[in-house]
């Protein structure tokens, strides 16, 4: 059973964009690929959640999977209890994915802000789940300054619970990137202790899908079916 479960160090770093990514270049590599998200937060009933982006950018191959819904941009177990709806088990998502896994040679897991966001009343998380399924996680990190601190931080809770780490992504590379952001080019392998493996453009999700997929395997690194290497700084 291949399955990756994708965190974030926050929220709005480009988890969604880099599961598109890894998704396109598993589906280039021959793949079957199905995403799972277990709770989508801040989306109205008819609108399309981050598991449809997902499909929509990698392509409809792509199986899109979503446990539970909540309107409020809030952390799913505080999203819950606003709106008076179940809350998602780590149970239920190890379920959900080992169900995908029969029928997919990779199960995407995208989490929800960071990998401590409370998930249900018990204080269960993402990293619940990923224990439940012993997946390895992928962390997206932002560019600039202050993600160097938020990712070591989020690769020391890992490494505390024996978790794997399967190494970090930027989810949004400036086309005009500062001192900072170049860097920690050099600087999140360091800080992190584990390698880098993938720099998604700024603005790749308003890319044509198309063009998406073309150029995804290009973003990333070689364990992630692609061809991406860091740059010299």
């Amino acid at each position: 059973m291949a399955v990756l479960v994708v965190s974030g160090t926050g929220t709005e770093i480009g988890k969604t964009v880099v599961t598109s990514a890894v998704a396109a270049a598993a589906l280039a590599a021959g793949l079957s690929v199905a995403v799972l998200k277990p709770a989508q937060t801040g989306v109205g009933p008819q609108e399309p959640g981050d598991a449809a982006e997902v499909a929509r950018l990698a392509g409809p191959a792509v199986t899109a999977v979503e446990l539970a819904r909540y309107p409020e941009p809030l952390a799913p177990d505080t999203a819950a209890r606003r709106a008076g709806l179940p809350t998602v088990s780590p149970e239920r998502i190890a379920e959900t994915v080992r169900a995908l896994a029969l029928s997919h040679d990779l199960v995407l897991v995208e989490g929800a802000g960071g990998l401590l966001v409370r998930f249900d009343e018990a204080g269960h998380t993402l990293a619940d789940a990923a224990r439940l399924l012993g997946a390895p996680v992928l962390i997206v990190a932002p560019a600039g300054l202050g993600t160097l601190n938020s990712t070591a931080l989020t690769a020391e809770a890992l490494r505390a619970r024996e978790l794997t780490a399967l190494g970090v992504v930027i989810g949004s590379w400036p086309a005009e990137p500062d001192l900072a952001a170049r860097c920690n080019l050099a600087d999140l392998p360091s800080v992190s202790a584990l390698p880098l493996l993938g720099a998604i453009p700024a603005a790749a999700g308003a890319l044509d899908p198309a063009d998406f997929r073309a150029s995804a395997a290009g973003w990333l690194a070689a364990p992630l079916h692609g061809t991406w290497s860091p740059p010299a700084v």
